[in-house]
């Protein structure tokens, strides 16, 4: 027996299940804490944002107005308040529900003012409650918390009828005091499936790991330690976050099969994390659109932008799917406008110096908003720097020609083209050919000048101008 436990064999065979354990709960930490947990943060933070601005449309003179009883739902006030959110879920098809609850003199209950009418995934409908009506608000800390700030809840909430993620914000009066809170319910049974699957998946690795370790580890020799190294590479590498790498082990054998494995569940991993960022970069693409709500000269700015900026990319020979990528990217550059107050962001008259400071701090903010999920640092600078000049003169880091990336100077060109052709609450519209002038004028101070050329191109294909700018 002793021979046995001191036995090669028995040690390779030992550390080689050891070694699938440790895989499996560094791979369920790791998958958790950088992927499930990471965007569960950032998706409670685009709640809030997304709850704060819709708190933003309510008219709280209209709110205080619903009488808190059933004949309420009948009246002028509540239909006004009903549509109001209704059009906030019309621009966020993601939202299942948006109610308004006001608390009471006792403790934990609260009632309800204005609940709009939901459909769960599973088709079914919930009929709105009747203002009045008391809720029981003690059960959820964060509702409660939302009456003072903005607030999410920290954890998916499952029931009968879906799994949701609530968020919450305060409606104030006249004097800034808080009376009422907006909540509004997401949808979020992709990121519950997708956690249970990923835990599942984890257990099955488990346990077909601890079966080959002992086969392997009963059957091999000496030849074992090479490929059982290039697998603790491999586990390393997708510790640091490099889930992409392949452990590279040749042959036909048990240790072989065990690295494609190895190499299916790490591409598993990383298309899980590509939906979860896919479903955050939408949630945000639905704020952006909210943001652009706020003002109605800039709805669809984001859109020709991003359509404007393809065009050139494409043009300039820049591999389609990474322009692809680069689209979704753009469609977010001015997500940072979500921390910008609204006597600054629509107003009809030029900034003065303080307020453009703060109109100038949104590309780092868009920054600070995405910085979770986009990795690659070319697309956050193109959130970041997509106000920079060629010059020197833009904001925010003063980056002057070849400091900028080719992926921000098109975004810039595009957006200030955009910005010049669409009305204004402070100045009209350039025309066409007073734009594309504008470009041509500032070639090489504001502009990068291959980007303006092929962009100029792109517009007199598609314009037919018959007389295109010139450069004096």
């Amino acid at each position: 027996m002793k021979n046995l436990f001191s036995s090669f064999r028995f040690r390779v065979t030992s550390a080689m299940i050891v070694s699938m354990v440790l895989l499996a709960v560094i791979n369920n930490v790791l998958n958790y804490h950088l992927t499930f947990k990471s965007q569960l943060n950032s998706q409670r933070v685009l709640l809030e944002n997304l709850a704060k601005n819709a708190a933003l449309m309510i008219n709280p003179h209209q709110l205080k107005e619903v009488p808190l009883n059933p004949e309420g739902i009948n009246s002028s006030s509540y239909q006004i308040i009903l549509e109001d959110i209704k059009k906030i879920k019309a621009t966020n098809p993601q939202i299942e529900d948006i109610y308004i609850l006001t608390p009471t003199k006792k403790s934990g209950v609260w009632q309800f003012i204005v609940d709009l009418e939901s459909t769960k995934p599973n088709g079914v409908i919930i009929p709105a409650v009747f203002p009045g009506a008391n809720y029981n608000a003690g059960r959820f800390r964060e509702m409660i918390n939302g009456l003072n700030h903005p607030a999410a809840d920290f954890k998916l909430e499952t029931d009968e009828y879906g799994t949701t993620l609530s968020g919450y914000a305060p409606i104030r009066d006249e004097f800034g005091k808080p009376f009422a809170v907006l909540g509004m319910d997401i949808d979020a049974s992709n990121i519950y499936s997708m956690e249970q699957r990923i835990f599942k998946e984890s257990l099955i690795f488990l346990l077909i790991g601890i079966i080959f370790a002992i086969i392997l580890g009963s059957l091999i020799s000496g030849r074992v330690v090479q490929p059982v190294k290039q697998l603790k590479i491999g586990v390393d590498y997708i510790k640091e976050g490099n889930w992409n790498h392949k452990v590279r082990v040749y042959g036909n054998d048990e240790i072989a099969q065990l690295a494609t494995s190895f190499n299916d569940m790490a591409q598993g991993l990383e298309l899980y994390r590509q939906l979860l960022r896919n479903y955050f970069l939408d949630s945000v693409k639905s704020m952006s659109i909210l943001i652009e709500a706020r003002d109605a000269s800039t709805l669809g700015h984001s859109e020709k932008v991003a359509y404007y900026a393809e065009k050139i990319a494409l043009r300039l020979g820049i591999d389609p799917k990474l322009v692809d990528h680069f689209k979704r990217v753009v469609l977010l550059h001015d997500i940072g406008k979500v921390g910008i107050r609204d006597n600054v962001l629509l107003k009809p008259a030029g900034l003065d110096q303080q307020e453009f400071d703060l109109m100038k701090h949104h590309p780092v903010m868009g920054e600070k908003i995405l910085k979770p999920i986009l990795e690659d640092p070319l697309m956050l600078a193109i959130i970041r720097n997509h106000h920079e000049r060629f010059d020197g003169k833009g904001y925010p880091d003063g980056l002057i020609q070849d400091q900028i990336p080719l992926f921000v100077a098109i975004v810039t060109v595009a957006d200030s083209y955009d910005a010049m052709t669409s009305n204004r609450a402070y100045r009209k519209a350039l025309s066409k050919e007073e734009a594309m002038q504008q470009l041509v004028d500032h070639r090489s101070l504001q502009f990068n000048p291959q980007v303006v050329d092929v962009f100029l191109e792109i517009l007199k294909e598609e314009s037919q101008i018959e007389n295109p700018p010139k450069a004096v």
